[in-house]
């Protein structure tokens, strides 16, 4: 479970240090972007907060899918900018950002400037995607948690 949760990938300094730039710069835009002002905005935006179409997430009241998206948005986004429990929050967090784009911008276009596109969401998943396939590299507190007794390769 330890090496599932922490398992940094890459120990090699100079990929390393690109996971750190683009963790931190991800991490704090989400969080920072979107997170913060939705937080703030909590008590107006509840009640008209979208719920997904595909169950079990349309079990869930708009201030529960407004809480989940905190969650998504804040806290996964935080614990990217650690580098802590990455591959989880960026799985989290990626999977928010599906969710952004195919449903409730389902019915927009794909590209901006139009209002309600899919871009934006798009492109925060890509992130993700390299996320969880590399992990958050050597300069994380991941790469502190866990580590390995057999040197890889790759």
């Amino acid at each position: 479970m330890k090496r599932f949760l922490f398992d940094c990938g890459t120990r090699d300094s100079l990929a390393s240090s690109g996971l750190l730039v683009l963790r931190a710069a991800f991490g704090l835009m989400m969080l920072i972007g979107h997170g913060w002002p939705k937080l703030g905005k909590f008590e107006a935006m509840k009640d008209g907060w979208a719920v997904p179409a595909i169950w079990p997430l349309s079990t869930m009241s708009p201030p529960v899918s407004l809480v989940a998206t905190l969650v998504a948005e804040i806290g996964c986004a935080a614990l990217l900018v650690l580098g802590l429990a990455t591959r989880p929050a960026a799985f989290i967090l990626g999977f928010a950002m599906l969710v952004a784009a195919f449903q409730v911008h389902g019915g927009g276009p794909v590209f901006l400037p139009a209002d309600g596109a899919k871009e934006p969401a798009l492109l925060y998943l890509f992130p993700c995607l390299v996320l969880i396939i590399s992990g958050a590299g050597r300069w994380s507190a991941d790469g502190l948690i866990y580590k390995e007794k057999k040197r890889r390769f790759f």
